[in-house]
């Protein structure tokens, strides 16, 4: 199974801007990373007025739009897929993160920042990692915003022990 990886962290905490700093560090080190963004709401990824847009509007159960450098597909569901039915759906990368799933039984890693509230989301065992912008007294690797390198190392790591 892929290695995957939950960062959680109330909304606005600063998740994707972390993985904005770390994706391209992980890409340095030669790992092949997919990103599966939990959306709790209805979504589109298609321009309005564009063909693959029209056709789904229409009544289109799957659509899927191909070019020389990218791939992407849009599937109805009768209700929400698990993380386990989406790997195949993301190619063959090294590493999977998932922004969300917080309720997921899953490796995480928590984003608290002041302001927020500090209450970790992982249950017992699942907390691979925290960053934050204050010190938090935790059991498992701390790390501050800009410490991406650490983190990324810590990633590296979790993916060669868990391919």
């Amino acid at each position: 199974m892929i290695p995957l990886v939950l960062v959680v962290g109330p909304s606005g905490v600063g998740k994707t801007t972390l993985l904005e700093g770390l994706l391209p560090i992980l890409k340095q080190r030669g790992l092949k990373v997919a990103y599966l963004k939990h959306h709790r709401g209805e979504f589109e990824i298609d321009e309005p007025g564009k063909d693959t847009h029209r056709l789904a509007r229409a009544g289109a159960d799957t659509v899927a739009i191909s070019a020389p450098s990218k791939f992407a597909l849009i599937r109805r569901v009768e209700e929400e897929l698990t993380l386990p039915q989406m790997l195949p759906f993301l190619g063959a990368p090294d590493l999977v993160i998932a922004e969300g799933y917080k309720g997921a039984n899953y490796p995480k890693i928590q984003v608290c920042r002041r302001g927020f509230s500090p209450v970790l989301l992982a249950p017992p065992g699942y907390l691979l990692a925290v960053v934050s912008d204050f010190p938090l007294k935790v059991l498992v690797p701390f790390f501050g915003f800009d410490e991406g390198e650490g983190l990324a190392d810590l990633l590296v790591e979790f993916t060669l022990h868990n391919k």
